[in-house]
């Protein structure tokens, strides 16, 4: 008998890397065997509309239930008992009556929201960091209210779900330390680059869009000081006698709080490099394989992890990288990228300098990371999310049975 996966889709497109995921998960649900499952993505934010026509499944816009939903924030925020909730929010949410509608024997949730615990659904959830507890020097994840709402969100969603999904061994751990989930509900899955990824040629009009430099380090985040754009830029100052055609394009839309752009963009007008950093706003997903391709290299100076995509989708189209070696970078990476303190500006530097002048070793990266990318690519992260599911859903039948 076929098992029913449901996949909810909520983030819209100023998501970052969230909204990544929620592409690479639409990908796997989609091509789920359909002798063994059948799918329905519910979807609340138009931006997924488009992105659902090329897929063969059934797709239900759900209403967000305002109402509810500020209850339900409020109920969690105050640690009022899930249990309860859960039991009566069907009663007046429509999101809930959504969801359980539609009968499903799983649904998934990639955002690492609320909806994974406040409905009364059996649920795979996702877990993508804990940063606001390792590196709660940053207010974006760590202010007075960040930190509580994250905690009581990881706290029920560990509570609640049948399942976790984790990028990496060290992610697995840091949700067992901080929250003493079991082990066996804790499931990684690694990240890989988004399907866009894959496309072969310029869009249409990229040059038009972009003034680029004809040689450039490329780094695309959004404006969070946990970004780390403030040791990137002292690290280009540190070279700009050596190699003054050193150049530096930015990908990345402002954020609405906690922004660090102005402060960025004044260090280097101050620091002499006000003609050699190229701010480029937000790039639609079609234009960043041509960024990659063109990019001299990638250099990701990033605090959080446990692991990041952006080295993911270097790695598709051959782009050399450098990052960050905290927490499960250097798991991700393996041999196929620099690592660097991203405290020491000298080291950034240091990898940039390598990265801008030495040519064999960024085409032995690049090989390096085609390598890395095609023995871990869709193919086997979509197997892998079957094999969990699958996993969740018989332990759960049996635990019914016993």
């Amino acid at each position: 008998m076929k098992k029913k996966i449901g996949l909810f889709l909520e983030y819209a497109q100023s998501g970052g890397g969230t909204l990544q995921y929620n592409q690479i998960m639409l990908d796997a649900v989609a091509a789920l065997p359909r002798d063994r499952f059948s799918v329905v993505v519910a979807y609340v934010s138009d931006v997924w509309v488009e992105y659902l026509k090329v897929y063969d499944v059934k797709a239900v816009l759900v209403p967000r239930g305002f109402l509810g939903r500020a209850l339900g924030l409020g109920w969690s925020l105050l640690d009022l008992p899930m249990g309860l909730w859960r039991k009566i929010c069907p009663l007046f949410h429509p999101m809930a009556k959504a969801l359980l509608r539609e009968q499903c024997d799983l649904w998934i949730f990639p955002s690492q929201d609320a909806r994974g615990f406040q409905f009364p659904v059996p649920a795979l959830v996702s877990i993508h960091d804990l940063m606001h507890r390792y590196e709660r020097r940053f207010p974006e994840s760590s202010s007075k209210w960040e930190y509580l709402n994250r905690e009581r969100t990881y706290t029920n969603i560990c509570r609640w779900a049948k399942g976790v999904l984790v990028d990496s061994e060290i992610g697995r751990q840091q949700v067992i330390e901080s929250y003493g989930m079991s082990p066996e509900r804790i499931h990684v899955l690694h990240y890989i680059a988004p399907k866009y990824m894959l496309s072969g040629q310029a869009s249409s009009g990229f040059d038009g869009r972009y003034r680029l430099p004809a040689k450039f380090i490329f780094y695309p985040a959004r404006f969070w000081a946990h970004k780390n754009h403030r040791n990137l830029i002292s690290a280009m100052a540190k070279l700009k006698d050596d190699i003054p055609d050193l150049k530096l394009v930015l990908a990345g839309t402002r954020s609405h709080k906690y922004d660090s752009y102005e402060s960025v963009m004044k260090q280097g007008r101050d620091l002499g490099l006000a003609e050699a950093v190229f701010p480029l706003g937000y790039v639609p997903d079609e234009d960043m394989p041509e960024l990659y391709r063109r990019a001299r290299a990638l250099v990701m100076p990033t605090y959080y992890g446990p692991t990041n995509i952006p080295p993911l989708e270097a790695f598709v189209v051959g782009c050399p990288v450098a990052v960050s070696g905290v927490y499960g970078m250097p798991e991700q990476m393996g041999d196929a990228a620099l690592l660097f303190n991203p405290d020491s500006v000298d080291e950034i530097a240091d990898c940039i300098r390598k990265l801008w002048t030495d040519d064999r070793l960024c085409a032995e990266l690049a090989e390096k990371g085609k390598r890395r990318a095609a023995n871990w690519g869709p193919r086997q992260f979509n197997e892998r999310l079957a094999e969990i599911i699958y996993l969740i859903i018989s332990e759960d039948g049996r635990n019914r049975t016993e």
